[in-house]
């Protein structure tokens, strides 16, 4: 199998947004994929985060997206790796480590100190892989305050 990672076109955004549709499914959200193509696409346009796609035969069949974030401490820039996913029929075949790496890469690129993720706790196949990779596990407690909930 011939697997090409690389930086989507901009015409190929619908293909990206059917494997981003799901991605997000399988984090609980209803399916929309007009909202997911109009996501990546706003965040191309303002060139807000990096996207790396897989490809076999043509196909688009896994991705990973960056998101640029800086750290005071260290005064650098950083990465955050939001997202990731192959289609479940290419899965186990080495394309997520190949996404993980090409992540590693343009972060370093683009002069990141650092490239960070978090996933769910129950996500123990995606964690197998982050180790296999050489990622870390750290012990940094993140918390979260639902802006919604905000009192007007």
């Amino acid at each position: 199998m011939d697997i090409t990672i690389r930086g989507p076109a901009d015409n190929e955004l619908e293909q990206v947004a059917v494997l981003f549709d799901a991605y997000r499914q399988f984090y609980g959200q209803a399916t929309d994929i007009d909202r997911a193509c109009q996501f990546l696409r706003e965040r191309q346009q303002r060139h807000q985060s990096v996207l790396i796609v897989a490809e076999v035969g043509g196909e688009i069949i896994g991705f990973t997206q960056l998101y640029p974030m800086y750290s005071s401490v260290q005064t650098a820039p950083l990465f955050i790796l939001n997202d990731l996913y192959v289609q479940q029929n290419f899965r186990r075949q080495g394309i997520g480590r190949l996404l993980l790496d090409a992540a590693a890469v343009a972060s370093s690129a683009a002069g990141a100190t650092r490239l960070m993720l978090e996933t769910g706790s129950d996500n123990l196949a995606a964690q197998s892989l982050y180790r296999a990779a050489g990622w870390r596990e750290e012990s940094s407690q993140w918390y979260s305050l639902p802006l919604a909930a905000l009192p007007d």
